[in-house]
């Protein structure tokens, strides 16, 4: 599985919204749906490269994927 660094939750955001996601929700995480997959990102900077990696996958998406998406 290729690395993913650790990522600012604001590019994380951008990324899913580049993605096809939309925010749902607001708090101490951020809530995103595609209408379909429900992702919820933490409002940490970085977010952890372990965290993020299970958020892309929740999202349907490969690391290369979302990479090309930051």
């Amino acid at each position: 599985m290729p690395k993913l660094p650790g990522v600012n939750h604001q590019r994380a955001v951008s990324a899913f919204g580049k993605a096809g996601f939309w925010i749902a929700r607001q708090g101490k995480h951020i809530t995103m749906t595609d209408g379909e997959c429900v992702i919820t990102i933490p409002r940490a900077n970085p977010i952890n490269a372990f965290t993020m990696a299970g958020i892309v996958q929740d999202a349907g998406l490969s690391i290369e994927e979302f990479k090309k998406l930051l």
